[in-house]
């Protein structure tokens, strides 16, 4: 299940950040960094349930900056 939605969550990221690249209008980035953090998060539970704690907990960490990042830019608008 977290595979399926780490993928699901990269492929949104990739396609809202070259929606921005190709078009050069970047009013969907604070959704790409929301799904961003998103995907850190799967990404540390998926860490977490192989064993690996130290990636696990970077990958939380990381969710938890970049979540407050979005939630800045998204009260910033």
């Amino acid at each position: 299940m977290l595979k399926f939605m780490h993928i699901i969550l990269s492929i949104t990221v990739i396609s809202f950040a070259g929606y921005g690249l190709i078009t050069g209008d970047f009013k969907f980035q604070p959704y790409m960094i929301f799904f961003l953090s998103l995907t850190m998060l799967v990404m540390g539970l998926r860490e977490f349930q192989k064993g690996n704690k130290g990636y696990g907990w970077l990958g939380t960490v990381t969710f938890l900056f970049i979540f407050f990042v979005s939630i800045q830019t998204f009260l910033w608008l």
